[in-house]
């Protein structure tokens, strides 16, 4: 299918998910036009039908000669890689390519959790975000202006940190989390340059786009980064542009290769994202608006999100299909970990 080139996206600079994919981009060497906007006036100015839910970055592509608006970062990226040749971030052994997705959506759907609870938690992450994110758009915006917007996104994001299940009796739960995942990530990177070896796969863009605000503007959490992982502080920094990066075949490691620090990384999403998965499932399957767990000690209740439960799907799909001997690579290195937990070969 043809592409009108570039690419054209609208997004934000205080989104996670629009940083990923401009990284994806800039690292695969792909024409790309990004404006710093709001999807849903720009899909009105263009007369596009919005994806439901819009979300940024949402990306224009030109389908049976009209425009078509779509939104999530996952599926985008296999589009790319389907329309546009070489650089590829996807691993072509099976297995790997399974723990690769499996990185991914853990970061996407639960590394984002510490992205919005940091963000919007305590005043001082409120206050600077709030002040932030209108100026991204206009940085020449009128003081009164301004000041109604900050007020505006401050009310509307702090009420919803439900969403995310933070809350105070679950702050500490978080902050644990998020410490745990960083020294993870500080050993694994003590051991090669990436998540699974010396070129970055879409998990590795995945994880920097939440940690493009983690570590690169919100306060509190970046004050824990530097306290507790310098070597994940850099590596966001390098993971901005990777365009230089000359990748081999070889530069991916299969499982057997990998160093044991990657089941580090394995544990925290057994240990966190496996049982809130499956507590999410659960309630989409009996109709249940919210779902409640315990999870590291804490009662955890927060809404129900049934595209999550499509995520547990996919992934739980991906694993079948993997042969006997790549299902056998994969069990080996989640063995004990918690994931196999929302894995099943049925």
């Amino acid at each position: 299918m043809a592409y009108r080139e570039p690419i054209q996206l609208v997004g934000g600079t205080g989104s996670p998910y629009t940083q990923k994919m401009v990284a994806l981009m800039r690292y695969r060497r792909l024409p790309y036009v990004v404006n710093w906007g709001i999807p849903a006036k720009v899909c009105d100015e263009r007369g596009v039908e919005k994806p439901k839910p819009i979300f940024e970055p949402t990306f224009f592509f030109d389908e049976d000669e009209s425009a078509k608006a779509v939104c999530d970062s996952t599926p985008i990226i296999r589009r790319l890689e389907n329309s546009y040749n070489g650089r590829s971030v996807l691993p072509t052994d099976p297995a790997l390519a399974f723990i690769d997705y499996l990185i991914e959506d853990f970061a996407d759907e639960w590394c984002t959790k510490y992205m919005f609870h940091y963000r919007w938690h305590q005043a001082v992450d409120a206050d600077n975000a709030a002040t932030l994110l209108p100026l991204s758009m206009n940085p020449s915006m009128p003081k009164e202006s301004h000041t109604e917007f900050k007020h505006w996104v401050m009310g509307r994001q702090v009420s919803r940190l439900y969403v995310v299940g933070s809350n105070e009796a679950t702050a500490e739960v978080i902050d644990a989390s998020y410490r745990r995942f960083l020294t993870a990530m500080e050993s694994h990177l003590a051991n090669q340059k990436f998540m699974l070896g010396n070129r970055p796969a879409a998990g590795d863009f995945g994880l920097y786009g939440q940690l493009s605000q983690l570590v690169g503007f919100d306060p509190t959490p970046r004050a824990i980064a530097h306290e507790v992982s310098p070597r994940t502080v850099a590596w966001v920094n390098l993971m901005c542009d990777q365009s230089g990066l000359e990748p081999t075949a070889q530069d991916w490691l299969s499982l057997a290769q990998q160093p044991e620090s990657l089941r580090s990384l394995m544990k925290e999403i057994g240990r966190m994202y496996a049982p809130a998965q499956l507590a999410n499932a659960r309630a989409v399957r009996i109709g249940d608006k919210t779902w409640t767990a315990e999870i590291d000690g804490v009662i955890w209740t927060q809404q129900t999100f049934p595209y999550q439960a499509k995520c547990m799907r996919w992934t739980n799909e991906r694993y079948r299909t993997l042969s006997d001997v790549d299902q056998a690579n994969v069990d080996t290195l989640l063995k004990g970990t918690g994931v196999e937990a929302m894995l099943s070969s049925d």
